[in-house]
């Protein structure tokens, strides 16, 4: 008696494919496989870097277009020129600073900001010039004979002599200012007035380079002391009407009119001095400081 094999009740169930579907099959395999290995076109899926010459080409064009309601800094994450507009900026002046770079036009990033980039002329404490508006006092400091003196922002001194406190008394002169190009001034003290070597109650014992990403503090005489990072360095700004500042701090801490001239700080460490930017602190904003490093320099000065 002849007895059949049973299957095994787990085993697979085979069947035959056609010859010309495996063929297909194979060759979508193979297809797929040179893809992977096929370097992809430059340009496609993340956009490319460029070089730090092209963009500084990229900078000097913006520059040159001399559009208001434009700042601009290099993004070394993304490799591109970040070029924020504020609402004076319309698509023909977008256009122009396109032009104005030519082959370098691929390393612009645009990016739209509400507010409209202004200097904050009304910092620490408030200090008046004579003829002029409030600003903030930013940082006490002292010189290599022993003198005292402060400093603050340039659109605050340039053309504004003598400066007083807001009680009235007389603080003294302007002894130096730069603006536009960079944006700090300094002032002789010469009054009896105490002056402490603090920033919005903290002891100021050294002055430093800010970093991308660093937690930091601003003071000023409008709006008190708030906080927030630093989110680029070596960006320029265009006020309008001539007034271009390069190479400031920019940081998502907001500020008002008032708070110019204002210190920026971390612990104890002088970081900047309040320039300008746009929006406010009730909607927040973006803020530029002038590192408070060159302003030393230039003045052989120290904080104390």
């Amino acid at each position: 008696m002849t007895r059949t094999r049973s299957a095994h009740p787990c085993a697979p169930a085979f069947r035959a494919f056609p010859r010309a579907r495996l063929l297909a099959a194979a060759a979508a395999v193979l297809a797929a496989l040179a893809a992977a290995l096929t370097p992809s076109p430059a340009g496609a899926g993340t956009p490319p870097a460029y070089s730090a010459a092209q963009l500084a080409r990229a900078g000097d064009a913006v520059h040159e277009a001399d559009i208001a309601g434009t700042a601009w800094r290099t993004d070394p994450e993304t490799g591109t020129l970040v070029v924020r507009t504020d609402p004076r900026v319309g698509e023909q002046e977008i256009d122009a600073i396109e032009r104005a770079a030519g082959p370098a036009a691929g390393a612009l990033r645009f990016e739209r900001v509400q507010g409209t980039f202004r200097r904050y002329i009304a910092g620490g404490d408030a200090v008046w010039g004579f003829g002029t508006g409030r600003c903030s006092l930013g940082f006490n400091v002292r010189d290599r004979a022993g003198a005292y003196h402060f400093l603050t922002a340039g659109h605050c001194t340039e053309g504004h002599p003598v400066w007083f406190s807001a009680g009235g008394t007389y603080l003294g002169p302007t002894t130096g200012s730069r603006f536009p190009g960079d944006d700090y001034g300094i002032v002789r003290h010469q009054n009896a007035l105490p002056k402490p070597g603090t920033a919005g109650g903290t002891d100021i014992t050294h002055a430093a380079e800010a970093r991308l990403g660093q937690q930091v503090l601003r003071t000023g005489s409008t709006t008190g002391t708030h906080s927030g990072r630093v989110t680029g360095l070596d960006a320029t700004v265009n006020y309008g009407n001539g007034d271009i500042v390069h190479g400031l701090i920019q940081t998502d801490v907001c500020a008002e009119p008032g708070d110019s001239g204002g210190p920026l700080y971390a612990g104890g460490a002088a970081l900047g001095l309040t320039s300008g930017g746009e929006g406010d602190c009730t909607s927040g904003g973006t803020t530029y400081f002038q590192p408070v490093t060159e302003a030393l320099r230039a003045y052989r000065v120290q904080v104390y």
